[in-house]
C-alpha cells in the first residue's frame, strides 16, 4: 500500500441482473437465487442465457443527450444511489478534487450497432446517435459533465479486469494528491458485438454456465454497473491491498500455470499485511470456462490451500465483462458492511457436480456461513492477454 495512507470505500451503488441495490443484490445471492439469467435470441443468431437488468433506468436530460445510452444511464441509476455521499464529498473538497474512474469493454456499443443497422435499413443514421454513446471514456465524461466535475475523468479498458484496474488508478490518484475522492467503479451493457466475439471464441455455455463444474461450457454474458466513493475519510470498508499482473501468454487463453494471477493474490495480500489465512472469502473470477477454472483453481489452492471459503458469484450474475471486478467486489463490500453476525456467504451455484478434475478447494454451498462477521474478503478478475487483479477489502 503506498506509504501509510489508508483509503476507504465511503459508499456503493450497483445494479445487475439478480437485483437493482446492493441490499437486494446480496440477498438473492446468498440464496443462490439464478433466476436473474434469462434465456434470449436478442443479442445472438440463437437463443443463449444472459444476464440483463431488469429496471427502470433514469432519463438522461437533454443537455447531456449526446451521452444518452444504456451504460449510461446504467451509471447514472448507481449514482443516484449514493448521490448524498458524491454531494457531501463536493462539498467538503470541492468539484476540482473530485475524479472519476471507471473501467468498461463495451460502453454504448449497443446504440452503434442500431445506428449501423438503421443505415443499413433506411441509408439513414437515427438523429439521436453520438459518436460519444460509444467512446470508452464516454461515462466518466458524463459523470463528470453531470456533476461539474473538474478533476481527472476517464476509463480504463482491458476487458475483464477493466473496473478492477480502475481500483488501483482511483487509489494512486489520491495518494499522489490529485484529488481527494473517486468516483470509481465500472459499467457494461449487453450487445451483439461482445455476444458474437465470444461465441466465435467459443466461450458462450450452451446451457446455465457451471463455475468449476464437471461439464462447465462456457459463459453467460451480461450487464450491469457498480460505483464506489473511495476517499481517505474512514467509511464502512477499507480497501487494504491490490496486486495486478500480466503474463502475456496469449490473447485469450490463460497461462495454465497461473504464475502470474498466483503473483497478484500473493501481491494484494503482501500489501494489506495479511496471510493466506486471514482472509473469510475469496470471490473468484470463476468464468465457467474449461481454461480459466482449471487454472484458477490450481492457483488458488497454491495460495490458499483448501480451507479457505470461495465461490463463483458469476452462476447468479452471469459475467459483466468490463464491470465484473467492480461488481464482485460490491458484493464483497455488501458482506463486510453487512450487520449480519452469523455471515451468510455466496454459494457457488452450477447445478452440477464439482470438477474432481480440478484441485479440491472449499466450494461454498448456499446457506453456508462464517458462523461470525465476515470480517476480510478477496476479490479476483482475469481478463485477455493474462491482464490479472485481485484485491483485499477489510471491514472498517
Amino acid at each position: 500500500m503506498p506509504g501509510t495512507m489508508r483509503f476507504f470505500l465511503n459508499d456503493l451503488g450497483m445494479l445487475s441482473a439478480v437485483g437493482n441495490n446492493p441490499t437486494a443484490m446480496l440477498e438473492r445471492l446468498q440464496a443462490g437465487d439464478r433466476t436473474g439469467l434469462k434465456l434470449t435470441d436478442k443479442y445472438s443468431t440463437h437463443p443463449i442465457y444472459v444476464g440483463e437488468v431488469n429496471a427502470d433506468l433514469p432519463e438522461i436530460e437533454s443537455q447531456y443527450s449526446v451521452y444518452d445510452c444504456k451504460n449510461n444511464r446504467l451509471l447514472l441509476a448507481a449514482l443516484t444511489q449514493i448521490r448524498d455521499t458524491v454531494d457531501s464529498m463536493i462539498t467538503q473538497y470541492g468539484v476540482n478534487r473530485i475524479a472519476v474512474v471507471l473501467g468498461t469493454s463495451t460502453s454504448g456499443v449497443r446504440n452503434t450497432e442500431l445506428a449501423l443497422a438503421s443505415v443499413a435499413k433506411y441509408k439513414v443514421k437515427p438523429e439521436a446517435f453520438h459518436y460519444k454513446q460509444q467512446q470508452l471514456a464516454g461515462g466518466a465524461d458524463f459523470l463528470a459533465h453531470f456533476l461539474g466535475l473538474t478533476g481527472p475523468a476517464y476509463a480504463i479498458s482491458t476487458a475483464c479486469s477493466s473496473s478492477g484496474k480502475a481500483f488501483a488508478s482511483a487509489r494512486r490518484l489520491i495518494s499522489l494528491g490529485l484529488c481527494d475522492a473517486v468516483i470509481v467503479g465500472g459499467a457494461d451493457t449487453l450487445c451483439q458485438f461482445t455476444v458474437h466475439g465470444f461465441d466465435a471464441l467459443a466461450s458462450v455455455s450452451e446451457g446455465l454456465c457451471k463455475p468449476f463444474a464437471q461439464h462447465r461450457d462456457g459463459i453467460n454474458l451480461s450487464e450491469g454497473v457498480a460505483l464506489f466513493v473511495m476517499s481517505k475519510e474512514p467509511g464502512p470498508v477499507e480497501l487494504k491491498g491490490i496486486g495486478a499482473s500480466s503474463d502475456a501468454y496469449h490473447f485469450s487463453a490463460p497461462d495454465p500455470d497461473g504464475g502470474a494471477v498466483i503473483s497478484a493474490m500473493k501481491m494484494a495480500l503482501a500489501e494489506a499485511e495479511m496471510l493466506p489465512e486471514q482472509i473469510d472469502y475469496l470471490n473468484m473470477h470463476g468464468t465457467a470456462t474449461p481454461l480459466n477454472d482449471a487454472m484458477e483453481s490450481k492457483a488458488v489452492a497454491q495460495v490458499f490451500g483448501d480451507k479457505t471459503a470461495v465461490s463463483s458469484s458469476k452462476g447468479m450474475t452471469g459475467h459483466a465483462l468490463g464491470a465484473a471486478a467492480a461488481i464482485e467486489l460490491g458484493i464483497c463490500w455488501g458482506l463486510l458492511s453487512s450487520t449480519d453476525e452469523q455471515g451468510i456467504l455466496i454459494p457457488n451455484i452450477n447445478a452440477d457436480l464439482l470438477d474432481d478434475r480440478l484441485p479440491k478447494l472449499n466450494y461454498l454451498q448456499q446457506g453456508q456461513s462464517l458462523g461470525r462477521k465476515i470480517n476480510h474478503c478477496q476479490s479476483n478478475s482475469f481478463a485477455f492477454g493474462g491482464n490479472n487483479i485481485s484485491i483485499v477489502v477489510s471491514r472498517a
